[in-house]
């Protein structure tokens, strides 16, 4: 993949289509319900923010999504055929293009940003291609366009474990995008990050939104807005409020369960 590949797609925008769609989804733990009822829909591209107190069920709905958890009711949907990702593995759900970043970076901290890339890689190589650093010349093309995207190409030979917190955070963003996601769910991208990494945070999952679903978990309500997208309020396990950040944050409930705290 080129550079072009991976720039913001300047043709006229399509009609966006529902991608996931959650249903009556509800889910409980030794009769806790941490997901109640809860119905859900994003479309290709978009970019979502969900916010909630602590709780509310923002990472059990990741865990939904991924297939780490099994809900005891409802329908989750995916795609054109609207296939039940209910049915699928976390590694079949991963492979049809659901890619999930955790709030702590999560890269090989020993191998150089090139071979964390290289790793992640979605293409038909054998772990002996990998530790070789046999990639081709597309593989190594595609690893400089990611790298480019996220702001590391000149980090390409550096080892992982010397970036910053927030350099971590963009590298496991690549890693995603190494493997041709078309829904990416963040969480909590902006914690422990400068001012600047914030802002280069901010652009680069504005432009990752022209091309993909970005649902992005976030309690920083300054990271929200400079988002400008559509939020979720997610409170006791369902949505209490969806719009933009102005419209939900005037809500008298999310200021008194949410905001008010």
């Amino acid at each position: 993949m080129t550079d072009a590949a991976l720039a913001p797609d300047t043709r006229p925008t399509r009609k966006r289509e529902t991608l996931l769609e959650l249903s009556g989804v509800s889910v409980s733990f030794d009769g806790f319900r941490a997901i109640n009822n809860l119905s859900f829909q994003i479309g290709e591209p978009e970019l979502r923010a969900v916010i909630g107190p602590n709780g509310a069920g923002k990472t059990t709905f990741m865990d939904i999504v991924t297939g780490k958890t099994r809900p005891d009711e409802g329908r989750v949907t995916w795609g054109e055929r609207n296939v039940s990702l209910l049915k699928m593995s976390e590694s079949r759900i991963a492979r049809e293009g659901i890619g999930r970043k955790f709030q702590k970076p999560t890269v090989f901290e020993a191998q150089t940003v090139e071979e964390n890339l290289a790793m992640a890689l979605k293409a038909p190589r054998g772990p002996f291609d990998v530790l070789l650093g046999r990639t081709g010349a597309s593989g190594a093309e595609r690893i400089t366009a990611i790298a480019t995207e996220i702001g590391l190409a000149e980090h390409l030979p550096r080892i992982a474990g010397e970036l910053s917190h927030g350099q971590k955070q963009w590298l496991e963003i690549g890693m995603l995008l190494a493997q041709d996601p078309r829904l990416l769910l963040v969480d909590e991208p902006a914690a422990g990050m400068t001012p600047a990494e914030r802002e280069h945070t901010t652009d680069l999952l504005k432009r990752l939104a022209e091309r993909h679903a970005v649902v992005v978990v976030e309690h920083d309500m300054e990271f929200v807005r400079r988002l400008g997208c559509k939020v979720t309020v997610l409170h006791e396990g369902s949505v209490l409020a969806e719009g933009s950040l102005d419209h939900v944050t005037a809500n008298p409930e999310v200021i008194d369960v949410y905001l008010g705290r």
